[in-house]
């Protein structure tokens, strides 16, 4: 059994391109190949937190995999990292544990952001004029990193509400080889972006239907549990294309939940991801669409990078 630490694992994804292994894990899960159990999750209140349980298979892989990770976004007031975690590998075959990924949440950030990045692939608008993101931490950041090979736009505009984190990212993200501008307020970024990525813990809405233009795409990442929420649920109303990343997950969690208890859409309206990857359905096909994906982060995701990494060590 391996013990595989944070620095190797950073050594291992650098020389690995994780996206091609995370579409394959979205059409998986569309086709029925995986099996993913419902997520388990701890909310806690003071201080504000949550951990996720997700796990699953792949029928006929040779592994099975249990990722733990957390979120306590008040870790920053404390100079400490807000996400955490660790992936266990197991054999499918034996049940025996074959190795330990100690990521402290890294894998679970760069999964994310891999599937923003598929996202883009297929949803986002011919020209992106400029990039809107929402939100300072670690996944606006890894949203723009894996964005830099899907789209040609190098304009970001960002709004948050810490004044140094804004000033943070914005010097970081310049070395990264985009031009950034801090927004005042959301509608800023509404009125000038036709891509749009949210990424906070928000539990109240911060994008309003009455804002969004025609032809713009919005990515909502933040909202991965029932309580959050990142979208207005009237802009579900006016979209054309819905995707969720697991309708079963987000028809009880994330953004698309709340639109479906007020009873704004209906499932019969959303398209999975792994279906447009493989082609079964189409994305985006006109620049006026307004289009919209749901990422509440599923196990197979986790599975996929956790396989990438694990054999790398072989």
């Amino acid at each position: 059994m391996k013990i595989i630490y944070l620095d190797e694992i950073k050594k291992i994804i650098e020389k690995i391109d994780i996206i091609p292994s995370i579409e394959k894990g979205f059409i998986a899960y569309s086709k029925g190949e995986a099996i993913i159990p419902p997520v388990g999750e701890l909310l806690f209140k003071n201080p504000p937190g949550d951990v996720h349980i997700k796990y699953g298979y792949i029928i006929g892989d040779d592994y099975y995999v249990i990722k733990i990770a957390s979120g306590f976004h008040e870790n920053l007031k404390l100079h400490l990292p807000s996400s955490n975690g660790l992936m266990l590998v197991f054999s499918q075959k034996t049940g025996i544990l074959c190795g330990i990924l100690l990521d402290e949440g890294y894998l679970t950030n760069l999964r994310t952001a891999a599937a923003g990045a598929v996202v883009a692939k297929y949803l986002a608008p011919r020209v992106v004029n400029k990039i809107g993101i929402i939100g300072t931490g670690i996944q606006a950041k890894l949203q723009l990193q894996y964005l830099k090979n899907i789209i040609s736009c190098r304009n970001v505009i960002i709004y948050g509400r810490n004044e140094h984190n804004l000033a943070r990212f914005k010097i970081e993200t310049k070395d990264n080889g985009f031009h950034v501008n801090i927004a005042k307020n959301v509608e800023e970024i509404t009125s000038s972006c036709n891509f749009i990525i949210t990424t906070t813990p928000s539990t109240s809405p911060l994008l309003f239907a009455k804002d969004i233009k025609k032809g713009t795409h919005i990515t909502a990442i933040g909202a991965d549990t029932s309580q959050k929420q990142e979208l207005d649920e009237n802009i579900f109303k006016n979209a054309d294309v819905i995707v969720a990343d697991s309708i079963n997950q987000c028809i009880k969690r994330g953004d698309i939940a709340h639109a479906i208890r007020k009873k704004i859409i209906d499932e019969s309206q959303l398209i999975e991801l792994g279906n447009i990857v493989s082609g079964q359905n189409k994305g985006r096909v006109d620049d006026q669409q307004i289009t919209i994906a749901d990422l509440t982060g599923i196990a197979v995701q986790d599975i996929q990078i956790a396989k990438l990494v694990f054999e790398a060590t072989k």
